[in-house]
């Protein structure tokens, strides 16, 4: 005569992300480790762990519950479907996944004993909780990234832009070569200066000297 169970468990994740999970085919088979066709559409047709289990979604309300048929390869065809509910409920660590499972042939008890909680429980929590860590050990290396740049750039910045580079000694030569050239220029323009003012200041002379000479003869 078929019977019934329920179990429980807590899985480290949001009631939203374990439904979608759930009913994802790609997830649902890195979550338990066997491939999978899943849908998020009632009545359609939804297998797991390679085949061995099928059935079909009956309700599904989403982050809250997932109503399906279920059978396994165990099942003869005197046995009918089994049917599974899945309630999901938000709580401090992730989410209370409750499983009903009801219309199970009397002698098949592996479910109940370590079942779905070898196959699904279990890996599920792993999956979840493999999958948040490397997302909050990144924001830490960033946040250590972060902080070490500030340090380096408080500490070694003001250092770096006081620093002047240093002059080889050809720049050094070029600079004293251009230094020279300005000041033999400087001179040569002063001493270009001093022969025009002494050039135009003979013609005055002669003039000066010429109107003595005239007075004096008078």
């Amino acid at each position: 005569m078929p019977y019934a169970f329920t179990l429980t468990t807590t899985i480290p994740a949001s009631p939203q992300e374990v439904y979608e999970a759930w009913l994802d085919s790609v997830v649902h088979s890195e979550m338990t480790g066997g491939e999978a066709s899943m849908s998020d559409e009632t009545g359609a047709e939804v297998s797991a762990w390679d085949g061995y289990i099928t059935g079909r979604n009956l309700e599904l309300v989403p982050g809250e519950r997932i109503v399906q048929t279920w059978r396994t390869k165990q099942f003869t065809d005197e046995h009918e479907d089994s049917r599974i509910t899945v309630t999901l409920e938000a709580v401090e660590d992730g989410t209370l996944l409750t499983l009903e499972h009801t219309n199970v042939p009397d002698a098949q008890t592996s479910y109940e004993k370590d079942g779905w909680q070898k196959h699904y429980f279990g890996p599920m929590t792993e999956y979840f909780a493999n999958r948040k860590r490397p997302r909050r050990s990144a924001k830490r290396v960033a946040r250590k990234t972060k902080a070490k740049r500030a340090r380096v750039g408080r500490t070694a910045g003001p250092a770096v832009r006081r620093a002047k580079p240093k002059r080889t000694r050809a720049a050094t030569r070029a600079k004293t070569k251009r230094v020279a050239s300005k000041a033999r220029k400087a001179v040569g323009k002063k001493a270009t200066k001093r022969r025009a003012a002494a050039k135009s200041a003979r013609p005055r002379a002669k003039k000066a000297k010429s109107k003595t000479a005239r007075g004096k003869r008078r």
